[in-house]
């Protein structure tokens, strides 16, 4: 799974199912042993979970990055490699 950026210890990743597009546009998000996935439009948990602060922080750089994740996912459905962005200061 490409990673898309990492800053204070969370890693942000996304990848494509070839042949089988999903059909929400999202990233997943590791911190330590919590995992999590986030929808880009609008920026919300779908699933899993992340201590309260770390979500905030991702939620927070999900907003900043929105039009770059989009083009990312955008990318990796068309069988591109995903380009990095900027992590959270």
């Amino acid at each position: 799974m490409p990673e898309l950026c990492r800053f204070l210890g969370i890693v942000i990743r996304m990848f494509a199912e070839a042949g089988a597009p999903h059909a929400t546009a999202h990233f997943h998000v590791q911190y330590q042993e919590h995992a999590a996935v986030y929808g880009i439009d609008p920026v919300e948990r779908l699933e899993g979970s992340l201590p309260q602060r770390q979500s905030r922080l991702v939620e927070a750089w999900a907003e900043l990055h929105q039009d770059e994740l989009m083009r990312d996912w955008v990318l990796l459905q068309k069988g591109r490699p995903p380009m990095t962005i900027e992590p959270l200061h």
